[in-house]
């Protein structure tokens, strides 16, 4: 007997997308499978590592802890949405690629998707606040420091391009 499929709607990076999914189905593995947006990586599937990180609704959620279904009709953004219309690197990618803050690259979708909320929320953010917002994402590369030095470099080009400080 085949496993039932529910027909969800996705509005995904803006657009919005009709799949029919198991219950069971994890939110990364209709991004990954189903939508073909391999950018949301998977890595403990645990909820631990924070890989998986998407926004949900613009909050930084766990995708690898999520059923699809329970995300019918909500907005969600991955990495690959993270960029401008015209393909240009968002401020956060941006300053993650000036101040190399990453090695192997595995878990700074995650990383992006992060940073991009925390700075939504704190425009300014101290060294303290920053170890705080990304200390639900982990690195075996990096030791952190570029990764903190990044986040400050994003919210300088936020700022920026916002028309003065952050």
């Amino acid at each position: 007997m085949a496993e039932a499929r529910h027909a969800i709607s996705l509005t995904v990076n803006g657009l919005v997308h009709e799949v029919e999914v198991p219950a069971r189905r994890l939110l990364s593995d209709c991004l990954r499978h189903d939508l073909g947006l391999t950018g949301t990586h998977v890595g403990c599937e645990h909820g631990v590592c924070g890989c998986c990180t998407v926004l949900l609704d613009g909050e930084p959620a766990r995708s690898c802890l999520t059923f699809a279904v329970t995300v019918d009709g909500h907005e969600i953004t991955t990495v690959e949405g993270l960029a401008g219309p015209d393909g240009a690197q968002s401020p956060v990618q941006r300053a993650f690629s000036e101040c190399h803050a990453l090695q192997c690259g595995f878990c700074t979708p995650g990383f992006l998707c992060t940073v991009t909320a925390l700075l939504r929320d704190t425009p300014a953010p101290t060294d303290d606040e920053v170890i705080e917002g990304i200390s639900g994402n982990l690195c075996r590369c990096t030791g952190y420091q570029n990764i903190v030095k990044a986040v400050h470099r994003a919210a300088e080009l936020i700022g920026e391009a916002d028309g003065g400080e952050p």
